[in-house]
Order: structure tokens, then C-alpha cells, then sequence
């Protein structure tokens, strides 16, 4: 049975960039940064014994959310010890230093998380009977930064700005490095910057909001914001598929739901400066009662974008079926090659198939996109749960509303 390999790597130099310094005239262009001197980077690969890993979003709020990582260390030096004068990291056990983990498979490597971290917690547990330390570090992505980093005004942030490009002007506003973002032009253009004060992420979520895109960190630590097109339209790629009966890469276990929790059959958007748009779906308020969702303060435009907006989502929500809440992956499981790539490669927006067979002999089937990706790491235990859901807005319903022609019942103020 072949497994990944862990790779563990801390990072004690300050500033965003995950790179090893480039001093002048050594290191490679593209890949390193600028520095005075080179950083400290420690592989502590084989003193781990637990990594925990969380990143994604959640389905109610439709916002990815702050990735996190646990990471258990077992400290046999006092390496740990920010107090041990002779430790190779003294007066380097600060927060907000910065750590990534990836894993090696096949000859590739693939990356898991990258992020800061926020603590070390030192512990001595009696039971192992040896001279140990387990320090455990907490660490999140650099959605932290950006929820701690205050603003008010955006340079250059005028109305008419391509929502991608707006994303690039906050980031700018907070000097995120240009190589550390994978930003799509967006299709929908924005008011200009209101000029108030808010968190940086807070702006930068408005924006992914107003374009009815997405905004996250990814495992190798960069910005990514994805259009629309991309976050409606991925569901149309080639799946992954998931089955029990061997019809497709086998899994360990698979959570089906069937619940009214992404029902939303009455949307009032509003955008900063416009009179509320609402939309409306009387047979499915009549079916499952009234599920209500609100937004306000968006920068699209046009209150026409914005009751677009209020019509797509009630249009996509109004109705439910059953779906894959979460499916978990065993890598140690024999002769499991493809889903150990499966495991570290897919990621979110990636649509999946998943295949159960019931009692009786009938089947479950669903077509998702990917919207979280957990890791349980130990030495003899690794399983990756993948959170599901169906797009935030539907393909077809999207391309088929612009400027209220979808026929759904709309009351606009």
C-alpha cells in the first residue's frame, strides 16, 4: 500500500510570501523574493503526529470562510521552548509566523494549506511515559489578514470598474503581493468605491457578492477570486465520480441529505444607493412556507443587475432534492492510487458525481461541486472529506435572466 508523504513547513520570516528569500545575486527569479538575508524555514515533517486541516464554505451564508489548521508536534529538545536560550528557534516563536503542508505522492507534490500562525500550545502529556513536549500550533489563511486589516478608501476605485479589477484595488489597498492572487476579470461592473470604513475582507466580499462570484484563499496561500461563469458554470465539467459499486472510485463513507436548509424562495437585494429589488416564488412559498434571504449594500450599478440578482437566486432556490452533504475519502486504503490523487488534487468548484446503492437494490446519484476540503492526518489514519453543494446559482437560470426575463414572479419597489 503506498501512501502520501506529509511535508510539514514552517516559515519564521515576516511578510505574506510563502518564498525563500533571494538574496542578491543568488536564488531564481519567479520563484523566491527579495531579502536582506535568507529566511528560516524548518521541515518538521517527522515530529508530527496530528494534522487537522479546514477550509471551505458554508452552505447557509454562502461565504468561504477563514481556513484553519491544527498541527500536533512532538517536541523532544525543548525546540518549542520560546523561553530555551539554546533552542534552534529562539526568538522566533512569535505569532503570525508561517506555516504550509503539503503531501507527495507518485513524485507530486500537492499542496494543502498554507497560512499564519496564531498560537503554540505546549503540553506534557503524562501518559506517554517519555521526556516529551507536544506542542500543538494553531494557524489560519490569510482571510485572518484580511478581517484584521482596516480600511476606508480604495485607490483608483472608480465607478465602472470591472469587478476583478476592483478585487485587485482592495488587495493593492493592503499590499497583498500581485504574484500571491489568482483574480478573474469579473463580468459585472462596479459603483465606485463608497469610501467607508469596513474590514478589507469585508470589501472584498461585497464585491465577490455583487458579482455573484467567490473569494478565498487557496492551499497555496494566494487570493483567488472566480466569476461567476466559474462558479455557476464548473458544475457543466467533466465529474469525478464516486461510486460503491464499481463504477468509480470507491469511498469510505457518504452523507446524503435531503432538508430545507437551501430553500430561499423570496430574495430582496439591494444596492448601495437603490431602492430594494425583490423576487418572489409563490408556489414554493406555498409548498415549503416562507425561507427569506436579504442582501444590501452591493456595488453593482443598476438596480436592473440587482433584481437579476433576486430573480436568479430565488430561481435556483426555490425548490430541493436530496444531495451529498459530505463524502470522506480513506487513503490508506489497498491499492487506492486514484483516489489518493482524487484526494489531494480536486479542490473547490470541482464537480463530483457520487453513486450509493440502497437496500433493494436502487441507487442514489448526484452531480455537485465541491465546497470544502477537510483533512485528518495521523500516523496510521488519513481520510479527506469533501463538503458538497449544488452551485450557488444555476447555469442554465443565470444565463437565462439578465434584466428580468426569466417570468418568475418579481415585485420590484
Amino acid at each position: 500500500m503506498t501512501v502520501p508523504v506529509i511535508n510539514a513547513i514552517i516559515n519564521f520570516s515576516t511578510g505574506p510570501s510563502f518564498a525563500q528569500a533571494m538574496i542578491l545575486d543568488t536564488g531564481i527569479l519567479g520563484t523566491n523574493v527579495l531579502a536582506d538575508s535568507a529566511a528560516v524555514i524548518v521541515d518538521v515533517s517527522n515530529q508530527i503526529n496530528r494534522i487537522e486541516t479546514n477550509r471551505g464554505r458554508t452552505a447557509l451564508s454562502d461565504q468561504f470562510q477563514t481556513g484553519a489548521l491544527t498541527l500536533r508536534i512532538v517536541d523532544q529538545n525543548g525546540d518549542f521552548n520560546p523561553q530555551n536560550v539554546t533552542g534552534p528557534y529562539y526568538n522566533l516563536l512569535t505569532p503570525m509566523k508561517k506555516v504550509q503542508i503539503s503531501a507527495t505522492f507518485n513524485s507530486v507534490t500537492y499542496p494543502i494549506f498554507s497560512g499564519f500562525i496564531t498560537s503554540y500550545v505546549t503540553t506534557y502529556p503524562g501518559e506517554s511515559g517519555e521526556d516529551v513536549a507536544i506542542t500543538t500550533i494553531q494557524a489560519v489563511d490569510a482571510f485572518r489578514l484580511a478581517q484584521l486589516a482596516q480600511i476606508s478608501t480604495v485607490t483608483g476605485a472608480i465607478a465602472g470598474d470591472l469587478s476583478g479589477t476592483r478585487i485587485n484595488e482592495i488587495l493593492d489597498e493592503i499590499d497583498w503581493p500581485a504574484t500571491m492572487r489568482d483574480v478573474d476579470a469579473g463580468l459585472t461592473t462596479m459603483q465606485a468605491d463608497p469610501g467607508t470604513n469596513r474590514t478589507a475582507l469585508a470589501a472584498l466580499s461585497t464585491v465577490a457578492t455583487s458579482e455573484y462570484g467567490a473569494l478565498y484563499v487557496d492551499a497555496t496561500g494566494s487570493f483567488v477570486f472566480q466569476d461567476r461563469d466559474v462558479t455557476a458554470g464548473s458544475i457543466g465539467g467533466t465529474p469525478t465520480v464516486f461510486a460503491d459499486n464499481g463504477t468509480g472510485i470507491d469511498y469510505f463513507d457518504a452523507s446524503w441529505i435531503l432538508n430545507d436548509v437551501l430553500i430561499f424562495n423570496k430574495a430582496t437585494i439591494t444596492r448601495l444607493g437603490g431602492t430594494a429589488q425583490v423576487a418572489l416564488n409563490q408556489d414554493s412559498i406555498d409548498k415549503y412556507f416562507l425561507h427569506s434571504y436579504f442582501l444590501d449594500n452591493l456595488l453593482m450599478q443598476t438596480d436592473a443587475v440587482a433584481l437579476d440578482y433576486a430573480q436568479a437566486y430565488v430561481a435556483s432556490r426555490a425548490e430541493t432534492t436530496i444531495r451529498v452533504d459530505s463524502i470522506v475519502l480513506d487513503l490508506y486504503t489497498p491499492n487506492y492510487d486514484t483516489g489518493v490523487v482524487a484526494a489531494l488534487d480536486l479542490d473547490f468548484f470541482d464537480p463530483i458525481k457520487v453513486i450509493t446503492t440502497q437496500p433493494g437494490g436502487s441507487t442514489l446519484e448526484k452531480t455537485l461541486q465541491i465546497f470544502g476540503v477537510r483533512m485528518n492526518i495521523s500516523p496510521n489514519s488519513w481520510k479527506t472529506t469533501f463538503t458538497t453543494l449544488e452551485p450557488v446559482i444555476d447555469a442554465f437560470i443565470l444565463n437565462n435572466s439578465i434584466y428580468g426575463t426569466l417570468g418568475y414572479n418579481v415585485l420590484s419597489y
